[in-house]
């Protein structure tokens, strides 16, 4: 179901825009900045492994699930976000789906490192991050779509889904121009799947120093 809520004002749009940009500022940074800890660090559990290859490809399976994820909220939000209260899909099990995926997808950048702690360590990150554009976008949603958001908020979980909710809904019009602007973001995720397989080739010949170890 889609509570629809038209709101008139353009600039409400722009408004959400500022956050949107942010959330796409967090996750490139946030990826960034982990990337670069951890080309001096190694898990704990020697690469080839069974246990290092198991949690690398555990890890593969959260990218793809986070990017197919993050595609199938814009198929139900469709940038509408702002103008309307979007309560069917995954935005019935909860109120910020493409932030839950893109922490699934970021786990998933973490156990690259063949580590459980990079799994924990990249989500919790991520979710903090997350949680500060998470508030924010709330109180702007509330003075933009007033009563129905508010009911919205009531019912809905914030972050974790509540699956027992879930209520296909309405799709709304579709925009692929969003759904390919949400492909190529979430193109970041995998990178990082070359990315440390270089990294573990520089650590075993020596390349790169490694001054730390996870398990």
């Amino acid at each position: 179901m889609v509570d629809e809520v038209k709101v008139s004002a353009a600039s409400q749009v722009d408004g959400l825009g500022g956050y949107q940009q942010m959330r796409r500022l967090v996750l490139a940074v946030l990826v960034a900045v982990l990337f670069a800890a951890l080309l001096f660090g190694q898990s704990t559990f020697p690469p080839d492994t069974w246990v290092h290859e198991s949690i690398e490809m555990f890890g593969v399976l959260l990218i793809f699930l986070g990017v197919v994820g993050r595609l199938w909220a814009t198929l139900y939000i469709g940038g509408r976000k702002s103008s309307e209260v979007v309560t069917g899909g995954p935005y019935s099990v909860t109120r910020n789906p493409l932030y839950v995926f893109s922490t699934v997808a970021a786990a998933g950048v973490g156990a690259q490192i063949g580590s459980f702690t990079g799994i924990i360590l990249f989500a919790l990150l991520c979710a903090g991050a997350f949680h500060i554009v998470i508030l924010r976008e709330e109180k702007f949603l509330k003075q933009v779509l007033g009563a129905p958001y508010e009911a919205y908020l009531a019912r809905v979980p914030r972050f974790f889904p509540n699956l027992s909710l879930y209520d296909e809904g309405d799709t709304g019009s579709f925009k692929p121009r969003l759904l390919l602007n949400t492909l190529l973001d979430g193109l970041v995720f995998l990178v990082a799947l070359p990315a440390f397989e270089l990294i573990d080739g520089m650590q075993q010949s020596g390349m790169l120093p490694v001054w730390f170890t996870l398990p």
